[in-house]
């Protein structure tokens, strides 16, 4: 055995692994989406494995709430960008693989360029626009893509797109959920999640990178695990081995445009702005900074309510809830004067 290859030596002496099969991780390039509560566990495990490039890419920063789950990260690091940090730590971990930081957006505008880098996409994402934008460049790129989601104590794991033996593709996300109503769903910042869960689907997802470049195990691929990290009971969904839809383009992007806190805070003094709260009706009761209260699962109802030439902050915990309301209204008034309250009500109170 090579003295490149001693760090690998227990998994090449797994049944069917040799130095070949860790050749091919070596020239595989795994991009992986979210530096978060997933993304961190896989990329460990990914760089660990010995991928031959991992690309990371988030444009979100580090934040002391999220360390409980984001196991890349120290108190140390809250503010810093969290695909420069991820890149730094992980090279320390394994210096001879090639880390790839994407500090971006990812957006409609520059999926594809991104993902035709790569062999193989890792969903590490936290709302349903990046994920239905990952799936779909996954189909029109040909690519299989990794989903992983978890909320409170439940984890979802599965593959798309995985080119099956007569060429056609299995399942994508689409077949499965064709749509998804991102306002009626909480997320973790409102709804929480156990950390440990946060590793297990992560490292599941790593596990199904690896089964697929080495071409061993069977891939999630046509189903979908539902793992319930209470009972630690899981169980399988078979979808189907052949997609159902036909996807020919992407959705474009919306982004949601923000205020910082201290802008806001100056804008509020001079009347220059209205404020909306988007949290839940215990989160306002509990604390709020003010404004009209439309909690985002009812925020549908209410859109045709706003002024669109009055200058409106909305406003949650994190800016995760508000960016949905405000992308909400910006597909029906792409002219509305709206922002989202960047970093939320944490940022608001530093």
């Amino acid at each position: 055995m090579t003295p490149d290859f001693l760090r690998y030596s227990c998994q090449i002496a797994l049944p069917g692994f040799s130095e070949e099969t860790q050749r091919l991780l070596q020239n595989a390039r795994v991009l992986v989406v979210g530096a978060g509560g997933l993304g961190c566990p896989a990329a460990q495990y990914l760089a660990a494995a010995g991928i031959g490039t991992l690309g990371i890419a988030d444009f979100d920063t580090v934040s002391i709430s999220n360390l409980h789950r984001q196991i890349l990260f120290t108190p140390t690091d809250a503010g810093k960008k969290k695909a420069l940090v991820a890149r730094e730590n992980l090279q320390k971990q394994n210096p001879d693989i090639r880390l790839v930081a994407h500090d971006i957006h990812v957006t409609s505008q520059n999926i594809m360029d991104l993902v035709s880098h790569y062999d193989i996409i890792v969903d590490g994402t936290d709302n349903f626009d990046t994920r239905y934008l990952l799936n779909d460049a996954g189909v029109l790129a040909g690519k299989p893509v990794v989903y992983g989601a978890i909320y409170q104590f439940e984890g979802q794991v599965a593959i798309w797109n995985v080119k099956n033996h007569n060429g056609t593709r299995s399942p994508n996300y689409r077949d499965l959920f064709p749509n998804v109503d991102a306002s009626v769903i909480p997320n973790c910042a409102e709804g929480g999640v156990i950390p440990t869960l946060a590793g297990i689907i992560g490292c599941m997802q790593a596990n199904e990178v690896l089964k697929y470049i080495t071409k061993t195990g069977e891939l999630l691929a046509g189903k979908i695990l539902i793992f319930d990290a209470q009972t630690l009971q899981s169980r399988i969904i078979k979808i189907g081995t052949v997609t159902q839809t036909h996807i020919t383009r992407l959705t474009k992007t919306i982004l949601a445009p923000t205020i910082s806190a201290a802008d806001l805070k100056r804008e509020l003094a001079a009347g220059l702005t209205q404020l909306v709260d988007v949290r839940s009706n215990r989160e306002h009761e509990e604390f709020n900074i003010g404004g009209e209260h439309i909690a985002l699962d009812q925020f549908g109802d209410h859109i045709d309510r706003f002024d669109t030439m009055q200058k409106t902050a909305l406003y949650c915990s994190s800016g995760k809830r508000s960016g949905e309301a405000v992308k909400m209204i910006k597909k029906k008034y792409p002219n509305s004067n709206v922002f989202s309250l960047d970093g939320g009500l944490k940022d608001w109170d530093r």
